[in-house]
């Protein structure tokens, strides 16, 4: 046992020869041994430790000789730094700009012996320093770069199995920690340009800081300009530093700030500059120092913020026609043959105009002038807006150094800065690193999968604070990245895997989920590298032409997919140069191109080791972006009426210019990113609608929920559901059963307005019984006006209260439950009248209180409603529309004895004080008086007028009555609910002459004779059927009484039915003149030829209408008179007036031809009575003219022949001649005249006013018509008293007529 176990250690020692990468698998491989041998395995084994240590001899033999350029500063440190690194694990090279130290540390390691067991890492921050870098450190080693000295950029690996300096950018260091966790395969890293201070960079040195515990065998070598150096070395334990003088060529510095040049006096001589015409100004200088110093033109870079600034520079400068200079823009999105022409010899000078991307790393040779804005675009993370911002900011004194440092390095330079020196003084000292600028999510995510434990305590070398860390998390929860704990979830743990931003990688994940992985891989690869179109300052329109073969109208991102298919189709058709040449021809970047495939090629293949699926076919366009929104939910906004958005945390937001949806801006749209500049600008944006938001953001959307209420449809309490999404509505106003939300409100709210108030739809049998003994003495309390009887709604919710389960708070859930229990306990939840009475009723009685009103043979439904100010308050009656005319309104004011009292006492207190001081105390006086009243007798003011005045010798007025009773309460009058013949509900009211108008129309539709083909048919004159007097007919459940009749209409004889037997004899009378006039057609028709007068008659009334017409009256006139007269009763069959008209139609040609001349002599003095009203009119007779016109319209009209009874149609005559009479004195008695007008028109106004209502009413009054006539004999005796009147009349006898007429 002793001899194998020396061998296995002598054999674990061994391993320390093997190449670093090996090692680990190694000693677990010979730990596996150890506990099991076997010599098949350990041979295997040994010749796996020989193949290792054979290619780490084969590294070391591979050294080239190493040769140092003794003219860089460098070199005058190179021993103190091999010291520093075989001393120290740490060590800090400073050096200036430009004293090799990028190009020679590597050289040193290798001396020293590293990159041996393992390769000797050095970052870049970006790509084209970490490719120029190799090919330089290739070229001083002589060798050809790809294989000693390699390099690896994204999509793009130079290095080999072999290579022992590798180049890269630090993000790749980064994304080789997901399968080299203790960076293994590495013996020395180089972190170049430190002091730039990029979040990798920031991260990746904390994330050294805990790897060299664990590798004391690794080496760290941190190169930066000499900024900060101390901050350097306390993080790593005080790590030494090293520092580099860089090239001794002096720097001078000229402060050339913008403002313009002021006199003594303040005042301004010379306005503030432009930056643009400030370079010009410092180009002039240049020159006149040039020609002063017999030098040659030198090369000037420039630095500005932007590439906006670069563009409008690089205008001015060259409209300026500088002499033998050429004007060169440098900025990170220009394509790489126009970065290339700034390396490249040019005659005359050069003026380079760059952003910061020429102040670290990128080394544009030969410049002597420095021209230096001050200025630069920095991107900075808003923690309130939560957007990344591209402010332009002052920069800070080291990236003001690190300008300047960029002339000097072949020959004495000269830094123009266009700023004062009190400025530059005033600046901070070094430039906030990014760590501190930006969201922390993909450093979060990349912690917590290699678990390196708690961001607050992970080593930064500047540790962000509390909110950036915060920030960092909400965004990760917002991709379902990390739960609320900030623990990595499944989905957190997918998306650490692939090297995009999480943003991207969620985009990913959810379009394997939807459908749609394929679309969303083109766009997140296009997203992760520079925009491949193109758009030349020079030649932009064309550029934007030829982009929009690729737009779509409604999402950027579809525009992507787009162009991907068009250059994969092309790709596919053409060869290289074919290709290129098309790139061209359409504006797009073939080098970007390729890096966008290489990029879609990288991300492919990690989501197939993921095992997502891709789809066969193409997504639609729902599918491929609810996959894209998944990654943007904190992106989205709403149009506004200002025409931006509103996104989330209230943000305000425009779509930026460079979209396709400028134009067509949809209701709702996300973005792939928020940045400000002049203003909040959405890239790359689509719409969507807000429909898909909810689903996807489950995890972070709000809910709020109001105006919780029961609805009886559904069953359930609801309530309005509000769904915000950072501060976002998404959902304004959706109701949801609130039941789960809230059981307690909800249970609550279904007792009181489910079951309490009866709101619910359910076949429980206790819901009914409940309901119908709650509405008995719901019924009690309405009759007594009192709510003191039935137990309030407390009593009730607590008698549910106590029996309901808990859990029960919905319909469904208590119909299920009340099944179950009720079958156990069949009286289970019905009340008794002891849980629901808080007192006895016993002055309800059914005397006092009736269900219904006798009216003849007729008992109409009373019911009872108490709720002041509620149309149905009081006593309601229900009427059937063809009963209203008949209904006795004297009747309906006494109401019901039970109310009669308080309706009494109500009437008196209305009355005028000096008339009510007489009945007080009035409860007194009212109940006396009741007693001695018989209910229902005669009109109640009356009755109780007459009891009061017996009691009192004090007469009331009826004036006083009627208004008193105006002033009544609604419930103290009778509340008519009118219905059809079928009993549904037409109106109400309080009034019965408005309704009896209102529904004059609905009555008579109630009244139609049920439809027959028989019925339906015109009368026969001589063979139609008997036509009973009256009948029954079934309305709205009543056996009513109606009067059929025959009815006259456009000359064709119906039957109908009425409801009043006056109407009924008034319309059987004419239809039975129409009847005999069919009936006599032989003798009408030589009548209507030989009528005496027949053309005067014509000429006379053609003002009035046809004579046609005017004869056609005649005729039926005197059939009336003729056969009609004095016949009682008329007759009601075919043949009784057949009978009739064949006894009496003889005498018709005479009384047609006395009517025809009595017609004549009425229209001739009409006509004479016309002409007097023509020519000059006497403005003080205008009254009595009017008064006159009046009467003369009531008298002569269309068919006044037949409407004017014969009787009175006589007397025409004589009223024309009392006129004419009138006329004749108007002048000598106009103050009479006017006086008798006013007295004359109250009258007839009155009359017609009482002539309406009885029309609606369907009542033929005599005394009304009487009444009537008696005012035109009124009329002869106060203007043509000698003409003598048919009888006495007076004002008092008028008066008298008039109390005769029926209400």
């Amino acid at each position: 046992m002793t001899d194998s176990t020396a061998v296995f250690d002598t054999l674990h020692k061994s391993v320390e020869l093997a190449l670093l990468g090996d090692r680990h698998k190694l000693r677990r491989q010979l730990h596996e041994l150890r506990k099991h041998p076997d010599a098949v395995k350990q041979a295997q084994w040994a010749e796996r430790l020989q193949q290792s240590c054979a290619k780490v001899e084969a590294r070391r033999l591979s050294i080239p000789a190493i040769h140092y350029d003794d003219s860089l500063p460098i070199a005058a440190k190179r021993d103190e730094i091999k010291a520093a690194i075989i001393k120290h694990q740490v060590v800090i090279i400073a050096g200036e700009t430009g004293s090799g130290k990028t190009t020679q540390l590597p050289k040193i390691c290798l001396e020293l012996g590293r990159g041996v067991h393992g390769l000797i890492g050095h970052t870049q921050p970006r790509r084209i320093a970490a490719r120029s870098v190799a090919t330089r450190v290739a070229e001083e080693l002589n060798t050809p770069l790809g294989e000693l000295v390699g390099y690896q950029v994204r999509f793009e690996d130079q290095s080999t199995d072999s290579t022992l300096v590798k180049l890269m950018t630090d993000g790749i260091l980064l994304a080789e920690t997901q399968h080299d966790r203790y960076l293994e395969k590495y013996d020395t890293i180089i972190v170049d340009e430190a002091h730039e201070r990029s979040l990798n960079i920031d991260f990746l040195l904390g994330f050294l800081k805990t790897l060299l515990v664990r590798r004391p065998d690794l080496k760290l070598i941190i190169t930066s300009a000499t900024i900060d150096l101390q901050r350097f070395s306390a993080h790593f334990n005080n790590a030494p530093i090293v520092e580099v003088s860089g090239r001794t060529f002096p720097v001078d510095t000229w402060y050339r700030p913008l403002l313009g040049d002021q006199d003594e006096n303040g005042e301004t001589l010379e306005e503030d500059l432009s930056v643009d015409q400030a370079i010009l100004r410092a180009l002039d200088e240049f020159a006149a120092f040039e020609r002063s110093e017999g030098k040659l033109p030198g090369d000037v870079l420039v630095f500005l913020p932007g590439e906006r600034e670069i563009r409008d520079a690089a205008d001015l400068l060259r409209k300026a026609n500088l002499k033998h200079a050429e004007v060169l823009p440098l900025y990170a999105r220009l394509s790489p043959a126009e970065q290339q022409k700034i390396f490249q010899r040019r005659p005359g000078r050069k003026i380079v105009l760059a952003t910061n991307v020429a102040e670290t790393s990128l080394t544009v040779p030969g410049i002597r002038y420095v021209i230096d804005s001050g200025t630069a675009r920095i991107s900075r993370y808003s923690y309130r807006a939560k957007v990344q911002r591209l402010p332009i900011e002052a920069v800070s004194q080291a990236s003001a150094n690190q300008r300047k440092g960029r002339c000097g390095r072949v020959e004495p330079g000269i830094c123009v800065r266009l700023y004062s020196e009190e400025d530059f003084n005033g600046r901070p000292a070094f430039t906030d690193p990014e760590i501190l600028r930006t969201n922390l999510a993909a450093v979060i995510l990349q912690m917590l999968h290699l678990r390196l434990g708690a961001i607050e305590a992970f080593p930064f070398i500047e540790a962000p604070d509390g909110k950036a860390i915060s920030d960092g998390f909400n965004l990760l929860q917002e991709l379902s990245a990390v739960n609320r704990e900030g623990q990595l979830t499944p989905l957190g743990r997918q998306l650490a895997r692939l090297p995009v931003d999480p943003r991207l990688g969620r985009m990913l994940l959810e379009g394997a989920k939807q459908g749609s992985l394929q679309e969303v891989l083109i766009i997140a690869s296009a997203l992760s590298v520079q925009d491949v179109r193109e758009r030349p300052p020079e030649r932009q329109q064309a550029a934007d032409q030829a982009h929009a073969q690729w737009k779509d109208i409604d999402s950027d991102f579809a525009g992507l997919v787009n162009l991907w298919r068009g250059f994969e189709e092309q790709r596919l058709a053409l060869g290289a140069s074919p290709l290129r040449s098309w790139c061209r021809k359409n504006f797009l970047n073939y080098l970007r191109l390729r890096e966008w495939r290489d990029s879609h090629r990288q991300l492919s293949l990690i989501c197939k080791e993921l095992q997502l699926s891709n789809n066969a076919t193409p997504a639609d366009f729902p599918k491929l972006h609810k996959a894209i929104l998944s990654g943007l939910l904190s992106q989205i906004g709403q149009k506004t009426e200002d025409g931006d958005y509103l996104g989330a945390r209230q943000r305000r937001f425009w779509i930026h210019p460079s979209s396709g949806l400028g134009k067509k801006r949809p209701q709702w749209l996300m973005a792939a990113e928020l940045v400000e500049t002049t203003k909040l600008f959405a890239r790359q944006v689509a719409k969507i609608e807000p429909d898909w938001i909810e689903p996807l953001a489950g995890h972070l959307i709000k809910k709020n929920h109001f105006e919780p209420h029961w609805e009886k449809k559904r069953g359930q309490v609801v309530a309005f559901e509000q769904i915000t999404l950072y501060g976002l509505i998404v959902v304004g106003r959706r109701p949801v059963h609130y039941g789960p939300i809230e059981p307690v409100l909800s249970r609550e709210l279904f007792i009181r307005e489910g079951l309490v108030r009866g709101e619910i739809q359910s076949r429980a049998r206790c819901l009914k019984a409940n309901s119908e003994l709650l509405e008995q003495l719901d019924e009690l309390e309405a009759k007594a006006r009192r709510r003191d009887i039935l137990a309030d709604e407390e009593t009730l919710f607590a008698f549910y209260e106590a029996r309901i389960p808990a859990e029960i708070h919905q319909a469904a859930t208590f119909d299920s439950w009340y099944k179950v229990e009720s079958a156990k306990n069949p009286q289970l939840l019905i009340m008794r009248e002891e849980d629901v009475l808080a007192r006895e009723a016993s002055e309800v009685t059914a005397m006092h209180y009736p269900d219904s009103l006798q009216l003849g043979e007729l008992q109409l439904p009373l019911t009872y409603h108490f709720e002041p100010n509620h149309p149905r308050d009081g006593v309601t009656l229900r009427v059937p529309a063809p009963l209203l005319p008949q209904l006795p309104s004297e009747r309906l004011e006494w109401l019901v004895p039970g109310v009669l009292e308080a309706k009494c006492i109500a009437l008196v207190r209305e009355l005028p004080k000096a008339l009510r001081k007489n009945f007080v105390p009035v409860p007194d006086f009212i109940k006396a008086a009741l007693q001695r009243i018989n209910f229902a007798e005669g009109s109640l003011p009356q009755a109780l007028g007459r009891e009061l005045q017996r009691m009192t010798g004090v007469r009331v007025p009826d004036e006083a009555w009627a208004e008193a009773t105006q002033q009544l309460d609604s419930h103290l009058r009778m509340n008519l609910e009118v219905v059809d013949a079928s009993g549904k509900f037409l109106g109400e009211g309080r009034d019965l002459a408005e309704l009896t108008a209102r529904f004059a129309e609905a009555s008579q539709a109630a009244l139609a004779i049920p439809q027959s083909g028989k019925s339906q048919q015109p009368v026969q004159p001589k063979a139609f059927a008997e036509v009973a007097e009256k009948t029954q007919q079934k309305i709205a459940g009543l056996s009513m009484t109606v009067f059929p009749a025959l009815v006259e209409e456009a000359g064709v004889v119906k039957e109908e039915r009425f409801s009043t037997a006056a109407e009924a004899d008034f319309q059987h009378r004419r239809a039975l003149q129409r009847l005999l006039l069919q009936q006599l057609a032989e003798p009408a028709k030589f009548l209507r030829s030989k009528l005496p007068g027949l053309t005067e008659l014509g000429l006379l009334y053609r003002d009035l209408g046809r004579v046609d017409a005017l004869v056609e009256d005649i005729l039926l006139a005197s059939l009336d008179s003729c056969i009609l007269e004095g016949v009682e009763p008329l007759p009601r069959d075919g043949a009784a007036l057949a009978a009739l008209a064949e006894q009496k139609r003889g005498a018709w040609t005479e009384h047609a031809e006395r009517l025809a001349k009595l017609t004549l002599e009425i229209l001739k003095l009409w006509h004479a009575l016309q002409k007097r009203f023509k020519g000059k009119i006497d403005l003080a007779q205008a009254v009595a003219l009017n008064d006159i016109k009046l009467q003369l319209s009531n008298l002569v009209y269309p068919s006044f022949v037949r409407e004017t009874p014969a009787e009175w149609l006589k007397e025409l005559p004589r009223y024309l001649k009392a006129i004419e009479q009138r006329f004749d004195k108007l002048s000598s008695q106009l103050q009479k005249d006017r006086v008798w007008s006013g007295e004359l028109n109250a009258c007839w106004a009155q009359y017609q006013a009482r002539l309406s209502k009885h029309l609606q009413e369907g009542k033929r009054d005599p005394q009304l018509q009487l009444y009537r006539w008696m005012l035109e004999e009124y009329r002869v005796s106060l203007f043509a008293q000698q003409l003598g009147t048919k009888m006495p009349v007076s004002d008092k006898r008028v008066s008298k007529q008039w109390s005769a007429v029926k209400a």
